[in-house]
């Protein structure tokens, strides 16, 4: 089988969707499976407005079909609701050909942080966006319950892994701060809540390890902050794994990749009680969720490393692998009848796609 992924987050952005996309297709592989992308590489692009570190494609309608065409491919899966994924879902309702969905940013809450528009403006767009899918997957349970109640359907279950080769406490270095380390890790960004945790008062140190649009404004309201920018590979994975607690303070995040790695590194979680932790952990006893950060980062010192790396070793990237090309499959099984179908001039039906 041959799955063709739609995805404006490419490199060189350091980000979940990226990480994600990249492990599942190494997975694929390995099960016999090509997996090969439609990304804003060799399109004009543009900054994303109040954004201006990412950049939005400008995708040739004309070049996006032939890339596909060269393809060939058996399922299409389109994993962001951007100008590439707008194309590729284009390409695909206008040839009556089926697809599958990822919902893996609340862009809505997102955007309404920067600018005053309605989310339900925000959710209105994405809920036509999502209806022409077979499947829409999302990443955990609570969050299908989230999209079920404003109206979103055919949605599946699509969770995430981590490499543990990768993320592991052995890569630990000394940074040469006092401990406790309390860390965070991701974007630098206003949807990301940085702030509840940077003005925590806590022992020890903070470091952050990422960059975003608020970087130099937090660099100079928190002077005593370690910031790292943006690291990758193994130089991530040891600055990670030296940490003594990773605090998320995302309160809109869709599952947060990162307190896998953070687990995987031998490090507990302290998060707010809300639905991506809360789905992550489970009932685990691998973090500390809190309304009140601060007693969640002093509470999560307490928690055994082990039992954060025995947890992230149950969470596989070939087991998410697994589900996403079930998925997948099934697209293909369905565009194989409609195939059939048109070559004996039956008109197949499929799903709304206004």
């Amino acid at each position: 089988m041959h799955v063709l992924i739609a995805t404006d987050a490419w490199t060189p952005q350091i980000n979940g969707v990226v990480r994600t996309l990249q492990s599942v297709a190494n997975s694929a592989k390995k099960m016999g499976v090509e997996v090969s992308f439609v990304t804003p590489e060799g399109f004009a692009s543009v900054p994303l407005p109040t954004y201006p570190g990412l950049r939005l494609a400008l995708p040739a309608m004309g070049e996006v079909a032939r890339r596909i065409d060269r393809a060939a491919p058996d399922a299409i899966h389109i994993a962001t609701e951007g100008p590439i994924g707008m194309a590729v879902r284009r390409y695909c309702v206008r040839r009556g050909l089926p697809f599958n969905t990822s919902f893996t940013t609340k862009f809505p809450e997102y955007i309404s942080a920067r600018v005053p528009i309605p989310q339900s403006w925000g959710y209105a767009a994405l809920k036509w966006f999502h209806r022409a899918a077979s499947t829409t997957t999302v990443s955990t349970p609570s969050l299908m319950g989230e999209l079920r109640a404003k109206g979103f359907q055919n949605l599946g279950y699509w969770t995430r892994g981590v490499d543990t080769d990768l993320f592991h406490p052995k890569r630990a270095i000394d940074l040469g701060l006092p401990r406790p380390i309390f860390a965070s890790l991701g974007r630098i960004a206003v949807e990301k809540n940085l702030e509840a945790f940077l003005s925590l008062d806590l022992p020890g140190s903070k470091i952050v390890i990422g960059h975003g649009p608020q970087e130099a404004e937090l660099k100079v309201r928190y002077p005593h902050v370690k910031f790292f920018g943006a690291l990758s590979g193994e130089t991530l994975a040891a600055h990670l794994a030296a940490a003594d607690v990773f605090v998320f303070p995302s309160k809109t995040d869709t599952f947060g990749l990162v307190q896998l790695e953070a687990l995987a590194s031998g490090v507990p979680v302290a998060a707010f009680p809300v639905s991506g932790p809360k789905d992550v952990l489970g009932g685990a006893d691998v973090g500390a969720l809190d309304w009140d950060l601060r007693a969640a980062c002093l509470a999560a010192l307490n928690i055994d490393r082990q039992k954060c790396r025995d947890f992230a070793l149950a969470h596989s990237w070939d087991s998410s692998a697994r589900q996403f090309l079930g998925h997948a499959e099934r697209v293909a099984t369905l565009g194989s009848r409609m195939r059939a179908l048109t070559s004996v001039g039956v008109a197949p039906r499929h799903q709304n796609v206004a």
